[in-house]
């Protein structure tokens, strides 16, 4: 959720950010006026309850026909109470959710408008001539590393099965992005894959994403599409101690996305799945410190896509396509030959206090008075990669080669076609 202060004290701010997103600035003067609705409800209802309690020390002095007298008006004011904390509860629901509805405030870098409007910050490594490039389901059925026919006949459309090698080349990789995550001073994390609605919308996955979540209805849980989802959570309703820096976590996970309303895109291949895995990088830190960890949030994404040798490009997300938690949006780009364009591996979002203030999160500043957190995120390794790794490394002969730094973590340097 956004920070009241700033609304009340710079509307227009919050109203040139939805403008920004391309959503609604009409509500922020909604959320205005049910804020003022349900501080005047809060004040009614505390001075009602103030004179009933003062009331009732009257009653208990009084006798005979008075006290009847004030039992009666004592009733009356006892249903007065009871009227206005019903309004204040009214209030207090209206304005929580009109305060969940408008996103987080993008930051004054951030380009405006839609998915098309990103900004290029740079490219690194320059594309290799490959002639007739395969893309990487043609490449990994020759290589017996994905098996989509099986994967479709046991789950349905857009599941598949890694096999073999294939198996292992992502193990490797995700094993590559543990180590380097934890020699980087993050904590490695499995954490559940299944949280409770509260964690889930205080990530802010229940709004505009909500069709992409699956849900298991009977118990009312919802499974993740990122780890960001349970690391958030981690940490909720506690105050942090970060007089010593930035807590910064690794989250490895399976991740489950509905893919609602992607039909007809990127149906070949794992581009766009039911189901992969994933290392995500998660920091809780001081607002003053975030954007210094969001950089050092892509120079490691940065890192990762080095050890696996890909060209890739480094794009500023517009306010449009951030996502309601983000305030700004890194994502790193890698070439894909037999597209012959761009498509993304990484994304690390600067939440600032959006997240934290939803689910509670504070630490204490120099005052010992608690403040609001910063979170943010970012992708360390997922099973995505494995598209850019195939097709960039290819061979004439159909084999992959694969850079040194992963074939360590692989236990081969060459797939061979079988």
């Amino acid at each position: 959720m956004i920070d009241l202060k700033i609304l009340r004290e710079n509307p227009d701010l919050v109203r040139d950010s939805q403008r920004a997103r391309g959503e609604d600035p009409s509500l922020v003067d909604k959320l205005l006026d049910t804020d003022a609705l349900r501080r005047a409800a809060i004040v009614e209802a505390d001075t009602l309850r103030s004179e009933q309690k003062s009331f009732g020390k009257q009653v208990g002095q009084a006798s005979g026909d008075e006290k009847a007298a004030l039992l009666a008006r004592g009733k009356e004011l006892a249903d007065q109470v009871k009227a206005a904390v019903a309004r204040q509860n009214e209030a207090e629901e209206s304005f929580a959710a009109t305060h969940r509805a408008i996103s987080n405030l993008t930051a004054p870098q951030t380009p405006p408008g839609g998915e098309d409007d990103y900004r290029v910050l740079e490219h690194v490594g320059t594309p290799r001539e490959i002639p007739d490039p395969k893309d990487h389901l043609e490449i990994s059925e020759a290589l017996g590393l994905i098996d989509m026919g099986r994967g479709a006949k046991v789950s349905g459309s857009r599941f598949y099965f890694l096999t073999g090698p294939g198996a292992m080349l992502q193990l490797g990789l995700l094993n590559m992005a543990a180590a380097k995550a934890t020699a980087a001073g993050y904590t490695l994390m499995i954490p559940p894959v299944l949280v409770r609605p509260e964690v889930m919308r205080g990530t802010g996955f229940l709004g505009e994403h909500a069709a992409e979540v699956y849900r298991l209805e009977e118990d009312d849980l919802y499974l993740v599409g990122t780890s960001e989802v349970p690391l958030a959570g981690y940490h909720s309703d506690e105050i942090l101690d970060l007089s010593g820096g930035p807590k910064r976590y690794a989250g490895w996970s399976t991740c489950f996305r509905r893919e609602a309303g992607s039909y007809g895109k990127d149906t070949r291949g794992i581009i766009r799945v039911h189901q992969f895995d994933k290392v995500e990088g998660f920091v809780y830190c001081k607002p003053e410190e975030a954007e210094a960890e969001h950089q050092r949030l892509l120079d490691f994404e940065k890192s990762m896509l080095a050890a696996i040798d890909v060209p890739y490009r480094v794009i500023d997300v517009a306010a449009g396509d951030l996502g309601s938690s983000a305030a700004r949006k890194f994502d790193c780009e890698a070439w894909v030959p037999s597209q012959r364009t761009y498509r993304e591996l990484t994304s690390t979002s600067n939440c600032t206090t959006f997240q934290a203030r939803r689910l509670a999160t504070r630490y204490r500043d120099e005052n010992g008075k608690p403040q609001t957190a910063a979170t943010l995120n970012g992708t360390l390794a997922t099973t995505r990669w494995l598209v850019a790794i195939l097709e960039n490394h290819q061979q004439p002969d159909g084999s992959v080669i694969l850079p040194d730094e992963l074939a360590t973590f692989t236990g081969f340097t060459v797939l061979e076609p079988r």
